[in-house]
């Protein structure tokens, strides 16, 4: 993947902490070496996003299925095998009729029942892992802005590497002051601050957000969790429109390339999405299951390489830049 154009990688402490994944980043740093590229190494903090809790195995859901919603110390203590953990202090918000969206919006509940349990039927089905994360449509629930697993992981970040950090659901610059304190207090000043905007509250905010974020990363997941999809578009253009006019870099995730998880070729409209985020000034691009679980890493990173060339040949013809 570095010698097809990568630049880095992003890795998730939802699932792992850098602890954890040393042997990993350990062979991520050899291969950049070997490739004789400088990689930038992000790490995706837990922050305040809220996600489902382990599961043993992933739970196959299917349409009409009844499944209960249950506090993680609990679930699984003898009861049904279909229960889905979430966070304790979400689940005395939820209300009958409420929608929860699991897995970047891939997975649909809506509640049934309160009591002596929560309950809901699935609406859309599909697989579920555990740690994928979890939207309540129309509620703003989250949890504190930096975990104590996220402190652990500030500790540890130079001494693994880390070039800069990414923050999930940022509302307030405020929390960006939070997290910078910390990385001083642990002698890492240095890691740049990615601003992850990721809902309307994050949209509403981003003139108090900028001026604290190194980089603005519109994550159009929980984003597009968060109006209807037909919306997410012009959302996308406003923020990159935003950071243009601020000269503040900006990044573009989420399903870039996402049909090359099971295909060896992309679709015409992903490539097109690329070129055309670039065209609007995004900085750099980032792909996820394509490489993290897909089975075409290799390929996934020639077509957003040569995809993003070309955009920035068209930009130089027609612009002037080089």
């Amino acid at each position: 993947m570095f010698f097809e154009g990568m630049t880095g990688i992003r890795l998730n402490m939802s699932h792992s902490g850098l602890r954890e994944s040393k042997e990993m980043i350990q062979g991520f740093h050899q291969a950049a070496r070997q490739a004789g590229v400088k990689p930038e190494f992000l790490i995706d903090m837990q922050g305040p996003e809220i996600r489902v809790g382990v599961l043993e195995r992933p739970l196959k859901l299917t349409e009409g299925m009844p499944v209960l919603l249950m506090d993680p110390e609990l679930a699984g203590r003898d009861m049904p095998a279909l229960t889905i953990p979430l966070p304790r202090h979400v689940l005395p918000l939820l209300g009958i009729g409420d929608h929860i969206l699991l897995d970047d919006g891939k997975l649909e509940l809506s509640v049934t029942g309160l009591q002596p349990h929560a309950a809901a039927t699935v609406i859309r089905g599909g697989l579920l892992k555990g740690h994928k994360s979890i939207k309540v449509a129309g509620k703003y629930i989250t949890g504190p802005a930096i975990t104590p697993q996220d402190r652990e992981n500030i500790r540890l970040a130079k001494n693994y590497g880390v070039t800069a950090l990414m923050q999930p659901f940022v509302t307030r610059g405020e929390e960006l002051q939070e997290i910078r304190e910390e990385l001083r207090k642990n002698h890492a000043g240095h890691i740049r601050i990615f601003a992850k905007i990721e809902n309307r509250q994050g949209m509403e905010q981003i003139p108090d957000i900028l001026p604290y974020a190194d980089v603005i990363v519109i994550a159009r997941g929980d984003l597009g969790n968060d109006m209807p999809l037909w919306q997410l578009p012009a959302a996308q253009k406003k923020l990159a429109g935003i950071c243009a006019k601020e000269k503040k870099p900006f990044l573009v995730v989420t399903e870039m390339l996402a049909s090359m998880a099971e295909s060896p070729v992309p679709t015409r409209a992903e490539v097109s999405d690329i070129f055309h985020s670039i065209l609007d000034g995004a900085s750099a691009v980032m792909v996820t299951n394509e490489t993290a679980a897909g089975k075409y890493p290799v390929e996934t990173i020639r077509y957003l390489k040569k995809t993003a060339e070309e955009a920035w040949a068209w930009k130089a013809m027609h612009h002037g830049l080089r």
